[in-house]
């Protein structure tokens, strides 16, 4: 931040309260210590959630998604979260054996409301929850269990604002850097971008699960 002059900074509670005052009655009443079952509703209707976990070397954000309902609630305190196939680095998973907090960002297309699940996860392969989600003719390698802590809704505001769910704002894909030509320059050549291009349609459909 050495670009940026430092007077303004807030640097404790104090002057944030200052700033915002107290948090809405609402904001704080919608909370949760369990999964809701207007909560749970959400869940079941989500195709996709953002999965942010902490380890050693900092703090880590991943998206997972699936079929709506491929997030199973188990109980009113446990969610469990299907590890499928991607690009193996694992960040996550390496974040929760050694530091078991999560966070958990639920999206629900058209929908401007999201779901925030707080907790504690851990890594399971047992084979009762590995069976509990085929897709497609495979198995997930490793299921993560959530233990939830706090549970809410965030406000549709985000979503309003930035008009994400409208189709006519959405922007062609053409329009950015292609995947290969990102690589291709990060790695000064060393990554045929254009074959990489012409490469990913098949390795996507045929290693997507």
């Amino acid at each position: 931040m050495d670009a940026i002059n430092t007077d303004g900074l807030i640097r404790d509670q104090a002057a944030l309260d200052a700033i915002y005052g107290e948090s809405p009655i609402g904001a704080i009443a919608k909370e949760t210590d369990h999964i809701h079952p207007h909560y749970r509703t959400m869940i079941e209707a989500s195709p996709f959630v953002v999965i942010a976990t902490s380890g050693p070397e900092g703090l880590d954000c991943s998206p997972r998604g699936d079929p709506a309902g491929f997030v199973h609630v188990l109980d009113e305190k446990t969610l469990l979260i299907p590890d499928r196939r991607g690009n193996n680095r694992i960040d996550t998973l390496r974040n929760i054996v050694r530091d078991d907090r999560i966070a958990l960002l639920f999206l629900i297309p058209g929908v401007g409301e999201t779901l925030r699940v707080n907790g504690r996860a851990a890594i399971s392969t047992a084979p009762e929850l590995i069976g509990r989600f085929p897709y497609r003719g495979t198995l997930p390698r490793s299921v993560i269990i959530v233990r939830a802590e706090n549970v809410y809704f965030q406000c549709p505001k985000a979503l309003v604002r930035s008009e994400l769910w409208n189709p006519e704002k959405h922007i062609s894909r053409k329009s950015l850097p292609s995947t290969g030509t990102i690589l291709a320059d990060i790695t000064a050549g060393k990554v045929g971008g254009e074959q990489y291009d012409r490469d990913y349609p098949e390795r996507l459909r045929t290693t997507i699960y």
